[in-house]
């Protein structure tokens, strides 16, 4: 495993982030979420990232899950990344950026990981109903008491990068140290402006979907049905790929897949590379619900693939990048 600086902050991040999004307490059995978790600090791991709202229909669950698989390891040798924002009930209080919502949510997610502090808490995602100085002040707290050490954000514009970490130093406030936006090969919308917006301020970035939600892996193939048991065959996460499986990425996929066998690699394996070309990406954020799985990815930072592999790539995906 290698490690890189979280932006310019004073804490090294492995390459690979294991997410939690869709196993723990989701698609991986109990047994076999706490396997992974294991098995991805043995290999070096140390940033594990999940959110309070994990996972879909049974909330909370995922946090429970990656605090019991990680408490058996000396706490200081990882860090525990969750997030705050989405629905925890029907209330309207249970929801947003709030004081109220960002301060409770704090203290459940502490709970059910069973810890005493939050290494990176996380913005799920902008809240326009709730004024951001309001949002930003809770976060400093929350650092002040100790119960977080480091807080960044999820899917915010550039805009809204700017005006934060503006309003933080004006205030001196803990200012946000990271952004996780949505960055693959064939998603590329964040280097328009987020990705250079974190540069300016110093923000780590953690790039989730990394896979275009699995599309990179090489699964779906034109003019065939998606594999049964795969996300896209859920008729609730069809909407999420509609824009990918289309006969022209699929045949670039198909071509991207090639060029990683040649090269040695497997197609999961060269999409985390690709996105790892850039030194401005801190980690990717990518899942696992096997253990083979997560081996594949993690070796990815001591493949070495090389740069013209990295090139082709590029040239083959961007024409059909989505955005």
């Amino acid at each position: 495993m290698r490690y890189r600086q979280l932006g310019r902050w004073g804490i090294e991040v492995s390459e690979i982030t294991l997410g939690t999004w869709l196993t723990h307490g989701g698609l991986a059995a109990g047994a076999a979420a706490v396997a992974c978790t294991r098995r991805a600090y043995e290999l070096g791991v140390n940033l594990f990232d999940t959110a309070n709202v994990y996972p879909e229909g049974h909330e909370g669950e995922a946090e429970r899950v990656l605090g019991a698989s990680l408490a058996v390891f000396p706490r200081d040798s990882y860090l525990v990344a969750t997030k705050v924002f989405s629905p925890m009930g029907d209330g309207p209080l249970l929801r947003g950026l709030s004081r109220k919502h960002v301060l409770a949510q704090a203290d459940a997610s502490l709970s059910r990981l069973g810890l005493d502090h939050i290494d990176l808490y996380q913005c799920h995602r902008y809240d326009p109903k709730t004024p951001l100085e309001e949002t930003a002040a809770a976060m400093d707290h929350l650092v002040r008491q100790g119960k977080v050490l480091y807080w960044g954000v999820s899917e915010w514009a550039a805009e809204q990068l700017d005006e934060v970490v503006a309003l933080c130093r004006e205030q001196r406030w803990a200012v946000p140290v990271s952004d996780q936006p949505h960055y693959s090969a064939l998603w590329r919308e964040p280097e328009a402006s987020v990705l250079p917006a974190c540069a300016r301020h110093g923000l780590g970035v953690l790039a989730f979907a990394p896979l275009a939600h699995g599309v990179l892996s090489g699964k779906y193939r034109a003019g065939a049905a998606a594999p049964a048991g795969s996300r896209a065959a859920r008729p609730a996460d069809r909407w999420m790929f509609d824009r990918y499986l289309t006969r022209s990425v699929l045949a670039a996929v198909a071509e991207f897949q090639g060029l990683a066998e040649q090269a040695g690699c497997s197609p999961a394996q060269l999409a985390l590379a690709w996105c790892l070309r850039d030194p401005a990406v801190s980690s990717v954020v990518v899942g696992a619900s096997t253990i083979a799985q997560l081996e594949a990815n993690a070796v990815v930072p001591d493949l070495g693939i090389g740069a013209d592999v990295i090139e082709l790539a590029d040239k083959v995906l961007g024409v059909v990048r989505l955005s």
